[in-house]
């Protein structure tokens, strides 16, 4: 027996598929469930990028404190200017420049290093930090010096402001670092205050 196949094509076409309405109203939901995601996923992104470069920062300092622990030597951290970023780095044979051999990392795009001033002050965190009356604030190229116990030599304590200066609303970092050669990581919104991360 033969049979036709014009009733299973047409059945079959019924069931698959979609109508373009279904397709539009489909699309617009996509539409606007993405508009409202953008921003939390853009401040997520931004807020990220401001914990990477301190989280990277304040490693660096710990490297170049533990290598003049290692080398029982006085070694000297360095913040120097790449066009409008900064290179930041182990001075490890105290040649007063970062060497292409030496540990190093760049610190710029979004999260940049910021003057004093631009982010809200530092109140909050001398009060919490206790014997330290004030912070030297580096925002240009600079030198700090490790001594072979790892301490800051001179014992001063130093903060490094991280942020954009053309977006507060994403808040800023501080990487605080002791006279004893300890780090701290700090986070504020863009009116304070401060709260310690790490």
């Amino acid at each position: 027996m033969f049979r036709s196949a014009t009733p299973s094509r047409t059945r079959r076409s019924r069931i698959g598929g979609f109508s373009m309405v279904e397709l539009v109203v489909s699309m617009c939901v996509l539409v606007v469930l993405t508009a409202m995601a953008i921003p939390s996923l853009m401040h997520s992104m931004r807020a990220y990028q401001l914990n990477d470069a301190a989280g990277r920062l304040s490693d660096m300092l710990k490297f170049t404190r533990f290598e003049a622990v290692r080398r029982n030597t006085q070694v000297n951290f360095l913040i120097r200017a790449s066009g409008s970023n900064w290179i930041t780095g182990t001075d490890s044979n105290n040649s007063g420049a970062i060497d292409p051999t030496e540990k190093q990392t760049l610190i710029g795009g979004f999260a940049t290093l910021l003057p004093s001033g631009t982010a809200p002050s530092s109140a909050s965190i001398l009060g919490t930090l206790g014997g330290v009356n004030s912070l030297t604030t580096l925002s240009g190229a600079a030198a700090i010096t490790f001594d072979a116990r790892g301490a800051v030599t001179p014992l001063v304590a130093y903060v490094l402001y991280l942020g954009n200066p053309t977006g507060p609303d994403f808040g800023y970092r501080a990487v605080i670092l002791l006279p004893s050669g300890a780090t701290q990581v700090w986070t504020a919104p863009a009116g304070g205050p401060w709260k310690r991360t790490g």
